[in-house]
């Protein structure tokens, strides 16, 4: 089994973060790798890794990173292999790294989920991916679709909260 995406961090820290794409990838049964590479004290290291990506059949490359948050742009800047960067809340609430990996310069974008949204990031690799894979598709529309059933199975449970002045 060959990985077709790849699962980045600049540091094992955030791998609580991180899980939450790993779960999805497994769950949409999507072969996938996790490494730890950091942008500041690996640069070689993700040189290396970022331009052989699309060699060893990577799809998609989901990379978090906090703070200053360089590692999904200089990863993106060395691949043409789709890159989801996952904001990580270090400092500033997360802020800082949001604006670091969505204020790309020109010709080098990364799609930015929210700050620690690795699940969106995992949804989003699976879309990818879903767009040259009937299988994959198939369950993200299941997938989908139990999205829906719980919202209404929510209004469902609403009704039986009761209040004097609630009217429905």
């Amino acid at each position: 089994m060959e990985a077709l995406v790849s699962i980045i961090m600049g540091s094992t820290s955030d791998m609580p973060v991180m899980e939450g794409a790993a779960k999805i990838l497994n769950d949409f049964g999507i072969p996938f790798e996790i490494h730890a590479l950091s942008a500041h004290r690996t640069p070689e290291e993700v040189e290396k890794f970022a331009k052989g990506a699309s060699e060893r059949g990577i799809k998609v490359i989901i990379a978090a990173a906090g703070m200053a948050a360089h590692l999904p742009g200089v990863i993106a800047s060395m691949t043409t292999v789709p890159v989801i960067g996952v904001p990580v809340k270090a400092s500033l609430e997360g802020l800082d790294s949001l604006l670091s990996i969505v204020q790309m310069p020109s010709g080098i974008p990364v799609a930015t989920v929210g700050i620690n949204a690795a699940q969106n990031a995992g949804i989003l690799a699976a879309q990818i991916i879903a767009t040259g894979d009937k299988t994959i598709a198939g369950e993200l529309k299941k997938f989908k679709e139990s999205l829906k059933k719980k919202v209404v199975q929510a209004n469902e449970d609403l009704k039986n909260i009761k209040f004097p002045f609630k009217t429905n």
